[in-house]
């Protein structure tokens, strides 16, 4: 069963089978066939699943992709990948076959069931260009699902699951729809609110939901009272990942939650390698993402290859049994021929084998002799209560000289932006030459919780002192 974010809509199981069945003889008679792929870019609705699930009834590939992705960014998207049919945002090349959001399979066109067709590829998922140039991320594993087999140890076979991020993120597209093939139920919220998303989990009795570390930083802002009162007593666990938690966010999910509804993945799009931890192993192991699981071996490098010793920060790589679960389109992939990968993520093992991830390679900054990591100057930031987020990168100011910027967003507080510039750069001063701090009201990341700082750095962020938004 599927659920809307306004609880209007529910579409039970054999609704979406003949919805799905509709809606695929529609995209075959635009022309989508077996192994195609198929754009969709729809925001978080039941559309979305009935989508999907007709492209799978094709045998064919969906390919989530950002409705609001810039054109630009689209434009090297559909060069390289070609897609059959785009559905949801008008696609940059007009040549490419569009249905927009909202359509409807006509009347005539049957609900019955179709032949079995599994696609080689059960999602291809899409780069805005947030690590570098836009990608398509191609899985090797084939549309075929088993019901009855353990996805994987953080997602549990039956649950009642909260989508409260954009389905068009590879994650969230992930365990929605490997949550939807082992009977889960899934509740679409069209966009995270902090302010609504206990009562959601007590209306819906939700069991699993899967956060970023910028929707847990919003949801620990509440007040004290208010969450104490909510309602959590359904949920049985929550699962993190995507970038960094601040220490004090974590630590306060799981004082909120309890150590044992609390669990964090360290993963890319690729599934590359895994690594896990639960809240007590991470109370032991503070920043630590965990241990490697499934079948992943993790290796920590300099700059030469050599493994550096615990403690040591490097770049990491990992090795997964059973061969590439990716292949690139329009990317050249880092995997060697004995199977070691990295995605570019600089991080430290400790003694006991338990991973800490530092910050992407591509976003450090070099301050003198001395590296910087912005994704911790951002973490220190945000500890101030005003500071809903922050964003640092480098810029070179009009001698050539390297300077750290921040931007920081103080949604409605009535705090003195005056005050939040001068504490964000005594913080930048303590690690490097401070450039500008601008204050925003708006969100600085994506919906899925990423930033590209080199957009910042390009622009200064896109805002002057005089065009402040405060």
């Amino acid at each position: 069963m599927v659920i809307g974010a306004d609880d209007r809509c529910v579409l039970t199981a054999a609704e979406l089978d003949r919805a799905g069945n509709r809606l695929a003889r529609d995209y075959r008679a635009r022309g989508v066939r077996a192994d195609d792929l198929v754009t969709i870019a729809l925001p978080t609705c039941i559309e979305f699943v009935v989508a999907c699930t007709a492209v799978w009834k094709l045998g064919a590939t969906p390919q989530p992709m950002d409705p609001d992705m810039a054109r630009a960014e689209r434009e090297v998207l559909e060069r390289v990948d070609r897609p059959a049919l785009a559905i949801g945002a008008r696609p940059a090349d007009h040549t490419i076959g569009w249905v927009p959001a909202g359509h409807r399979a006509d009347d005539s066109m049957s609900d019955a069931a179709l032949p079995d067709a599994s696609a080689s590829c059960w999602k291809a998922s899409t780069s805005s260009g947030s690590t570098g140039r836009p990608k398509v991320i191609r899985s090797t594993a084939p549309a075929r699902f088993d019901p009855d087999a353990d996805v994987a140890p953080f997602l549990p076979a039956r649950a009642v699951q909260l989508i409260c991020g954009p389905l068009w993120h590879s994650a969230t597209f992930t365990y929605a729809f490997r949550g939807l093939m082992t009977d889960h139920r899934l509740v679409l919220a069209d966009d995270f609110d902090e302010h609504t998303f206990t009562d959601i989990v007590a209306r819906h009795r939700i069991t699993w939901a899967l956060l970023s570390p910028s929707m847990i930083h919003r949801l620990m802002r509440l007040p004290e009272a208010d969450l104490a009162a909510a309602d959590t007593s359904s949920i049985r666990s929550v699962l993190h990942m995507g970038s960094p938690c601040p220490e004090g966010d974590k630590r306060a999910l799981i004082d909120w939650l309890g150590p044992q509804r609390v669990h964090e993945v360290y993963a890319g799009s690729e599934s590359n390698g895994l690594t896990m931890i639960d809240g007590a192993d991470w109370l032991a192991h503070p920043g630590s993402v965990g241990r490697p699981i499934g079948g992943t071996e993790v290796s920590v490098r300099a700059d030469d290859g050599s493994a550096v010793a615990p403690g040591v920060i490097g770049q990491i790589w990992m090795r997964r049994a059973g061969g590439a679960r990716y292949t690139y389109v329009g990317h050249r992939s880092a995997r060697t021929r004995d199977g070691w990968d990295t995605l570019g993520d600089m991080g430290v093992v400790d003694d006991d084998g338990f991973l800490t991830v530092i910050d992407r390679r591509s976003d450090t900054i070099r301050c003198g002799d001395r590296t910087v990591y912005p994704a911790r100057m951002e973490q220190a930031i945000v500890a101030h209560p005003a500071i809903r987020d922050a964003v640092v990168y480098a810029v070179r100011d009009d001698t050539g000289a390297q300077t750290v910027s921040a931007v920081l967003d103080i949604a409605d507080s009535d705090v003195d932006p005056g005050e939040m510039e001068h504490f964000t750069l005594g913080h930048l001063a303590a690690v490097c030459r401070p450039g500008r701090v601008h204050v925003a009201r708006r969100p600085l990341r994506n919906a899925a919780g990423k930033v590209r700082r080199s957009s910042f750095a390009a622009a200064d962020a896109g805002i002057t002192p005089s065009a402040r938004e405060t």
